[in-house]
């Protein structure tokens, strides 16, 4: 294989923040590219005091994102699936959640966690997730025109995960600022200007993330309550608790991935319904009718997490391309979501498509999105209330973007009604 981009697309770099700070459609543009030459390889990107690594080779093909995903004992997600280069101990500390394992830990960990996303667990978020959309919309309505993302799309999730770990109130907004910073990416607005900032504020963001755990655990200990952080402290898998530290970066995971990927999706719907009005028409005639296609679309189409990272384990073909042990690949799950072999008018939003193959939530197999039917209840939930109460809800500038290579965020969003 090419240690370096055919001179087709030489002038694209996935690994420059030049090419995430670019709009949704410049980048979709280049993706188309990079699928007719796939696999691609990139030099890894200068990480500050993180050295880079041998570099990586960009999976863009839904094939190749979904044959990586349903084999984790060849696209292994230790020692790292969230960052390109490996991270250092004592982000690991923090960050080195189940998310970065692989079996048989992995599905330890998973087996214990689930137990908070059941279908009788998420059938009892139901009337605590439409009483906080309900209240939402309240102080929407009160405040009048606003930023969308602070007031509305950021509000659901973070209430809902807090009250699902049995996080005090007072606490809620600590959590979500501690989440922003994780989930930064290379944002200045999050961390500061210099690398020493920003890896300084990370670090301590997620020590108070797992202190805020740690002590809640402590408590569950003493008293247990219905909670998911009661059910995780008691867990028993083949005679082991859950350690403290695995406890916290659960914890960090939880707070971050079911904020960020919610929020988002929210936040991008409202700014695809706008842009599209002949959808939002079709999708307001019958809500509940269209509401299972339109969500699912909008996941496909925003994909809120652009990328996780697999470190191959042993020699392999796979679609007829040779990969070798110790090669990093990072499966790009924006151009696998617009894959021409596999959708149909792929750049089109259609609140009815089906099927939708889409990866919005993770390719298929063990790291399959665990929160994706939260994820799913709560986005319907918040656009049902707006349907229902502020139909007319649209943006009326374009968002301010979270300057990020791994995720798709929106920072603002002004909207009125």
């Amino acid at each position: 294989m090419l240690s370096t981009p055919p001179a087709e697309v030489a002038d694209i770099d996935l690994s420059s923040m030049k090419f995430w700070s670019r709009s949704p459609s410049e980048r979709h543009r280049d993706f188309a590219r990079l699928r007719r030459h796939a696999p691609v390889f990139f030099a890894e990107p200068d990480m500050g005091p993180v050295p880079a690594g041998p570099g990586y080779y960009a999976l863009v093909r839904h094939a190749d994102v979904v044959e990586a995903s349903r084999t984790p004992q060849v696209f292994a997600s230790e020692p790292s699936a969230i960052s390109i280069p490996d991270m250092p101990q004592e982000f690991a500390e923090y960050f080195g959640s189940m998310i970065n394992m692989d079996d048989p830990r992995h599905a330890r960990l998973r087996r214990i966690v689930s137990r908070g996303f059941t279908p009788r667990m998420l059938a009892k978020l139901d009337d605590d997730v439409r009483r906080e959309a309900a209240l939402i919309v309240d102080g929407l309505l009160e405040k009048g025109p606003c930023d969308f993302v602070s007031e509305v799309a950021a509000r659901l999730p973070l209430n809902i995960i807090c009250a699902m770990m049995g996080i005090p109130e007072d606490l809620r907004e600590t959590v979500f600022a501690d989440s922003n910073i994780v989930l930064a990416g290379n944002d200045p607005d999050y961390l500061g200007e210099d690398a020493d900032t920003a890896v300084h504020r990370l670090l301590e963001a997620g020590a108070e993330l797992s202190g805020i755990l740690a002590e809640l655990a402590g408590e569950r200990r003493r008293r247990p309550a219905d909670d998911l952080t009661s059910a995780l402290v008691h867990a028993n898998i083949d005679g082991e608790l859950l350690t403290d530290q695995e406890l916290g970066s659960f914890f960090i995971l939880l707070a971050v991935a079911g904020n960020e990927t919610t929020r988002n999706g929210i936040s991008h719907a409202l700014e695809l319904l706008t842009l599209h009005p002949d959808r939002r028409e079709l999708w307001w005639s019958d809500f509940e009718a269209h509401a299972g296609t339109a969500v699912e679309e909008v996941v496909r189409y925003a994909s809120p997490v652009n990328w996780m990272r697999r470190t191959v384990t042993r020699d392999h073909e796979m679609n007829g391309v040779h990969y070798r042990a110790g090669d990093k690949v990072l499966l790009i799950y924006p151009s696998a979501n617009r894959d021409e072999a596999v959708f149909d008018r792929p750049d089109d939003f259609d609140v009815t498509r089906s099927p939708n193959p889409h990866v919005g939530f993770g390719g298929p197999g063990p790291h399959f999105c665990l929160g994706a039917h939260l994820a799913r209840r709560e986005i319907t939930v918040m656009l049902r209330e707006l349907h229902r109460r502020v139909p007319g809800i649209h943006s009326t500038a374009p968002p301010q973007r979270l300057l990020s290579s791994f995720v798709n965020g929106v920072k603002s969003m002004p909207c009125a009604f």
